[in-house]
């Protein structure tokens, strides 16, 4: 899957399965609901990948990962550090909406959670940026950075360096052995949708990514 350049063609074959899981738990209230699953977008070749939890209602009835109130403030966070928004690639952890925008149940993780971990595989970005305590716990693990594992009160703005080795071994997937990562865990930007405080945290810790990027170029 990792020899070849095809990215759009490898996601797309994901965008397939995913809408069509129907044995996932959240399939029907997609189906009775007639909103849509949300595999992610931006640039196939990013440096830096957006990872959130799961859409919220307006991400499942446009099939786009935060177009609604969070993603005004991912935007305007983007903006401030000169990183347009197509340049980075956007995604969540799980694909469907979860009931009245709850957080996702370790089961819909666990469904979800390997077609998150072909996505990496596939785009390789040298930055992850988690969105919220949910995305940072689960890509923490996947590349065995269990014991780095903190509350996100202590770990926004943080940056923790690794590499694919252990992320390949946990995932099943093929990974170049070159592939240097370093992950940024950050507050969900809908924190700072309704709290002045953690908006102004997440304005700071961007220019944290902001330094990780220019790094790593």
């Amino acid at each position: 899957m990792t020899t070849n350049d095809n990215r759009t063609d490898f996601l797309r074959v994901i965008r397939d399965e995913v809408a069509n899981l129907t044995s996932s738990p959240l399939y029907e209230q997609r189906i009775q609901t007639g909103s849509h699953p949300v595999l992610g977008e931006g640039n196939h070749h990013a440096e830096i990948m957006f990872i959130g939890e799961a859409p919220g209602r307006n991400e499942a009835k446009q099939g786009r990962p935060f177009c609604g109130a969070a993603g005004k403030i991912l935007d305007e966070l983007l903006a401030s550090i000169d990183i347009p928004r197509e340049d980075v690639y956007i995604t969540n952890i799980v694909k469907d909406r979860p009931p009245n925008n709850r957080d996702p149940l370790p089961e819909e993780i666990a469904i979800y959670g390997p077609f998150l971990d072909r996505q990496l595989a596939i785009i390789r970005p040298p930055i992850i940026a988690t969105l919220g305590r949910y995305s940072m716990g689960y890509v923490m693990e996947r590349f065995g950075l269990d014991d780095k594992i903190v509350p996100i009160s202590n770990a926004h703005g943080s940056s923790y360096a690794t590499d694919g080795k252990e992320f390949g071994r946990r995932s099943g997937l093929s990974v170049p052995q070159n592939w240097n990562v370093t992950i940024v865990p950050l507050y969900h930007p809908a924190v700072g949708v309704y709290n002045r405080h953690t908006l102004d945290v997440l304005r700071e810790d961007f220019k944290v990514l902001q330094l990780v990027k220019h790094l790593t170029s």
